[in-house]
């Protein structure tokens, strides 16, 4: 009964919502100093796998255009398209031809452009994916660049001498298995290409590289996009002597000696890239986002800028590494990432990571902790990043057999390496054939879960995994504690409860997480804050059983239930 009565309640407060969000040029701050992207809830669209609008089995811009009134109810307020652009697909649109065009399985411009005009009267921003490292090796660029050493465009990529007959200029490996450089036998040299040999990497020490993406961002923002995630930022630039890596001892799943990739990656050259690439987001109230894989906080602090001047939103990909649901490890992780100073952004899986799903659920409490982990990063500091399916319990569909097998990591590493389908299914709108995503055999199986864990079955269950989503987002969206307080943990040597405070001005709000399989009773003494013999009124909660009121020195929580309420005296 009560919770129908706090979904009723969320669910109302939802359909009042009205976000006051400019456009993307010239966005301005709220009263209080906020960016816009900063209140903003993200959501990572896989443009293949979403919805798929004339039934040839991939998803397509019309399709995702369709559904952003589901976007919405849903409590999105930007999506982050994988890449969309012109590409023959060697790497499912990583391996882009062309900057400023639209590919023809998924669409033209003129749909682009209704895409972006229908999200913008509904205040549902677009944020592209910028592939900087490398382009395709059927771009015009590398095309001439390949056809003689002093073509125009041959200084735009990274071309070397080899060591000898067959040697390669050092010993740098791809990411992707084998060695790092190709021979061209027309013009006698090797090029450098940190991913697929059809991915040659930019030069981007030639200011002709650097003017010409920048002047991509510009194009697209002045189509009305409102920022850009950056692909592999940590790769742009190499050491220009070339220094051989150092090796480190076994083998990685390719058979490849492992390696330190020291003279190829994460060199300082980068960050004064980033600073000249804000400039031009800030000129257009956008946003970057990095794809951020670092070791520690040191780290990704380096990509926030000295002074708050490069990436407004680097990825804490730490989080989404922590494997396990445990209330001291996830604990550690917020509270570095929340004292290092810049906005966090919190992200739980993507295209290239296994489902939360799987890689959190037990095999008995699934639902349970799907919601769990809603809870946790939907209420912490900072800005959520939801990848697509999350909100309804998706699930990995590996593929059982080689010859199954679409994603080139995997066609290469099999079977060590199953590659990353399983994590890019189609969406699962409803329990009809293919999920109700095409009509057509969509490109990946969709898994036979997706007969319980779709939207239409979900949007009828007021427990369901996407109605907790819905209230959660709801809260969010509502709370000046949750947008703009501050994060202070509480009972820190609780190895099973992961509980914590977030407080603005006279405003707190309770977030108690059972990180264990079984029922935990829990204690707070909130009188540091401020908040001596204060109540507990329920706001949301995953539990079966919970009252409007809660008593502060006594409250039991559920296997893995969320409990998040508002604490007044």
């Amino acid at each position: 009964m009560f919770r129908r009565f706090v979904l009723s309640t969320v669910l109302a407060v939802t359909l009042c919502l009205s976000f006051s969000f400019a456009s993307a040029q010239g966005a301005p701050r709220d009263a209080e100093g906020h960016e816009w992207w900063q209140h903003a809830v993200f959501y990572e669209i896989y443009p293949r796998s979403y919805a798929d609008s004339n039934n040839d089995g991939i998803g397509d811009l019309k399709g995702i255009t369709s559904k952003l009134d589901y976007l919405k109810q849903l409590g999105v307020d930007a999506i982050w398209l994988t890449p969309c652009f012109p590409s023959p697909q060697v790497d499912f649109g990583y391996d882009v031809s062309d900057y400023q065009d639209i590919d023809p399985m998924y669409g033209t411009l003129t749909d682009f452009d209704r895409m972006a005009s229908e999200g913008k009267s509904r205040d549902v921003r677009i944020i592209m994916d910028f592939v900087m490292n490398h382009t395709s090796d059927q771009h015009k660029w590398f095309l001439d660049s390949k056809s003689s050493r002093t073509a125009k465009y041959r200084d735009w990529y990274v071309w070397r001498d080899g060591k000898g007959s067959n040697r390669p200029p050092n010993n740098w490996l791809s990411t992707f298995g084998g060695p790092a450089w190709k021979f061209d036998a027309k013009t006698g040299q090797w090029y450098y290409h940190f991913f697929y040999p059809e991915q040659p990497d930019l030069n981007w020490r030639n200011p002709a590289v650097e003017k010409a993406m920048f002047d991509v961002t510009t194009w697209w923002y002045n189509r009305g996009v409102a920022g850009f995630r950056l692909d592999a930022v940590d790769t742009l630039f190499e050491d220009p002597e070339l220094r051989d890596n150092p090796v480190l001892p076994g083998t990685n799943r390719y058979g490849d000696p492992n390696m330190e990739n020291k003279y190829n990656t994460k060199l300082p050259e980068l960050h004064d890239v980033l600073r000249k690439l804000r400039k031009v987001a800030d000129e257009h109230g956008a946003v970057l986002i990095g794809e951020t894989w670092t070791s520690d906080i040191t780290e990704l602090k380096k990509y926030y800028g000295e002074h708050s001047n490069e990436l407004q939103m680097p990825m804490d990909l730490m989080f989404a590494t922590v494997n396990k649901v445990s209330a001291p490890e996830f604990r550690r992780q917020i509270a570095a990432v929340d004292g290092a100073g810049g906005w966090p952004v919190y992200v739980i899986s993507n295209h290239d990571i296994p489902r939360s799903y799987v890689r959190y659920g037990d095999g008995q409490h699934n639902d349970a902790i799907a919601k769990l982990m809603a809870g946790l990063y939907l209420t912490l500091r900072g800005t959520p990043i939801i990848y697509y399916g999350e909100e309804i319990g998706m699930e990995n569909n590996d593929p059982k057999r080689k010859e199954d097998v679409k994603d080139p990591i995997g066609k290469l590493g099999w079977p060590q390496e199953k590659g990353r389908d399983g994590e890019r299914t189609p969406m699962q709108w409803d329990d009809t054939a293919n999920a109700g995503f095409s009509r057509s055999k969509p490109w990946l199986p969709v898994p036979p879960s997706y007969k319980t864990h779709n939207v239409a079955t979900e949007l009828k269950d007021p427990n369901s995994i996407l109605s907790f989503y819905k209230q959660v987002l709801a809260l969010r969206h509502t709370s000046h504690a949750l947008l703009d307080g501050q994060y202070i943990a509480l009972n820190e040597n609780d190895p099973n409860v992961l509980s914590y405070l977030r407080k603005y001005k006279d405003e707190t709000v309770l977030v108690a997480l059972n990180m264990s399989p079984a029922a935990q009773k829990v204690s707070f003494d909130l009188s540091a804050q401020g908040l001596s013999d204060a109540k507990a009124k329920t706001l949301v909660t995953s539990m079966s059983q919970s009252q409007q009121e809660a008593t502060l020195t006594n409250l039991t929580l559920e296997p893995f239930g969320v409990y998040i309420a508002s604490i007044a005296k």
